[in-house]
């Protein structure tokens, strides 16, 4: 189980790429981009599988799991995006941000499960310290005027929890589906981009390389190593620690000269390993000898 969290963990790790990465790309718009990039995820997919020796017997893939697929990775993005043309980007995305936290309290439904305080108590400490990531330590200014705005970003970190916590009930569907997942959700993209928006290419070989590395890493590897974590790894944990994201993203804009560091990032720091720690302390503590599956 550790394992199985600490890859699950790296897609947080390389979803702190998403921010420069999507900078770098140029004015690409965001379904044209989504659709590129999930194109090239698809192609890590169908590479994986090309180096990967296949598993035997191959079962067939319930209806359910491609539902779940698809409308997790697509649904996302497509309420996102909705939701950054209808409400501020801040308040959106703090909204949309509630994802881990729903994880974390999600995890209490599903079958072997116990949600314990620390839990908790790590996923909110994770969602201070997120708060002072976006909102730059600002306040927040939710207006009536983008209900609707704030509705969609609502509904995006719905769908990414629920497709999280219905995942790790097909343990048994190996990972290797995300690929058409990837695939369903970059033709989906394109029929979005084509009836909503202006084609806008990258301009050079750097706005290129950029959109090959959203798709190789935030929008490609990632979905593959978080599908490993939600099914076979600790879900309280992973979803605590989710939030994580936008302080290594925030850390990785300041590394590439993008952002300046503050003592704002530090408390946020200390609030978001604090809480990903705390989440954690059942593992830590726990003893070889008990044979506990669960935190």
């Amino acid at each position: 189980m550790g394992r199985a969290t600490l890859i699950g963990f790296s897609a947080v790790a390389m979803w702190a790429l998403l921010a420069l990465l999507t900078d770098a790309s140029g004015q690409v718009p965001p379904f044209l981009l989504s659709a590129i990039t999930f194109a090239i995820g698809t192609c890590v997919g169908l590479g994986a599988r090309m180096v990967m020796p296949a598993s035997g017997k191959v079962e067939k893939i319930p209806l359910q799991v491609w539902v779940i697929g698809i409308v997790g990775l697509f649904g996302y993005h497509f309420f996102y995006f909705t939701a950054l043309r209808n409400a501020p980007a801040v308040e959106a995305s703090l909204i949309a941000y509630l994802w881990p936290l729903l994880i974390v309290l999600g995890s209490a439904l599903m079958p072997g499960e116990r949600l314990a305080w620390n839990h908790v108590v790590g996923a909110l400490l994770g969602l201070a310290g997120t708060v002072l990531v976006v909102t730059k330590g600002g306040g927040l200014a939710f207006d009536a005027r983008y209900a609707f705005g704030y509705a969609m970003a609502g509904v995006c970190a719905l769908l990414w929890s629920a497709y999280s916590l219905l995942s790790r009930r097909f343990p048994s569907v190996p990972t290797g589906i995300v690929t058409w997942f990837c695939a369903a959700t970059s033709a989906l993209s394109l029929v979005c981009h084509l009836l909503l928006e202006k084609t806008v290419l990258p301009d050079g070989a750097g706005q290129w390389l950029a959109v090959l590395g959203l798709g190789l890493m935030p929008v490609g590897a990632a979905f593959y190593a978080w599908d490993i974590g939600v099914k076979r790894g600790n879900i309280q944990v992973l979803g605590a620690a989710s939030y994580a994201a936008p302080l290594l993203s925030t850390l990785v804009l300041i590394a590439a000269g993008v952002a300046e560091p503050s003592l704002r990032i530090l408390a946020a720091c200390l609030l978001i390993t604090g809480g990903a720690a705390l989440a954690a302390k059942s593992l830590f503590m726990r003893k070889p000898a008990t044979g506990e599956a669960n935190a």
